[in-house]
């Protein structure tokens, strides 16, 4: 690996590495010196001098009425790394305290509906996944679904293996299915509202929750999430009495 992609992750941009290693070069240099050496014009070389002395890396001095720059020892390099760490572990220690209090804010939305959309594969995947992780998260691990033929091939294009996830979480789910097939997989009770016609809308009622998955015309699957518990409770309790009026 080359000495200026080593630099670039010590965030050097491109002009940056070549002010300081024309520096290093060149020794106690003006500006004019290191400009030309650097290939940048004078007025950049000048700021990105000052950005380097500020980080600790360059430092100057007066000689017959001229500036010099000089480049302090490169071992400066691994103090200002370490200096960065430090910062970034305490940081992370400082958002550990931070994330709950966030999360109390943000949990006292409940009352004001929350509505996400998404799109393509990856799309539905992320709310498969947010099932899953909700579901996992609550002591009640039980969701039910509106499960459609129509869609049900779209649905798990890029998450194949998430009933076994499911099932390995031990979350069950009840499902109303429209239009025929759909097998057990375990941890899951079915029932059918038509085995012969499915819908366009695939639904996912899961605890303050409600997703619908669609398919465009240009076969290009959507959904959307929406966070709320009123919307959530009131599907749940039309579920459950269509539920009551089906045969397995």
């Amino acid at each position: 690996m080359t000495i200026e992609r080593n630099l670039q992750k010590f965030g050097f941009s491109d002009k940056e590495i070549s002010v300081y290693l024309a520096l290093l070069q060149q020794g106690p240099s003006s500006v004019r010196k290191i400009a030309t050496a650097a290939k940048v014009n004078r007025g950049t070389t000048y700021d990105i001098l000052k950005s380097l002395r500020q980080r600790g890396l360059v430092s100057y001095y007066h000689q017959d009425k001229h500036q010099y720059f000089v480049a302090e020892d490169p071992e400066k390099l691994k103090q200002l790394h370490d200096t960065k760490q430090q910062e970034l572990d305490e940081s992370k220690k400082e958002l550990k305290d931070l994330i709950p209090e966030l999360k109390s804010i943000y949990e006292k939305q409940d009352d004001k509906p929350v509505v996400k959309f998404y799109e393509g594969h990856s799309g539905i995947k992320t709310i498969l996944t947010d099932v899953l992780d909700t579901m996992s998260s609550v002591s009640q691990k039980k969701y039910c679904v509106y499960s459609s033929f129509n869609i049900r091939s779209y649905l798990y294009y890029d998450f194949p293996n998430f009933s076994k996830e499911r099932i390995k979480r031990k979350i069950s789910v009840k499902i109303i299915a429209l239009g025929e097939g759909g097998e057990p997989l375990g941890l899951d009770e079915r029932r059918w509202l038509s085995q012969k016609k499915g819908s366009p809308t695939y639904i996912i009622i899961y605890d303050k929750k409600t997703a619908l998955i669609s398919v465009t015309k240009d076969k290009i699957p959507m959904g959307i999430i929406i966070e709320d518990s009123g919307l959530a409770q009131t599907q749940k309790f039309l579920f459950e009495q269509q539920w009551k009026n089906l045969s397995t």
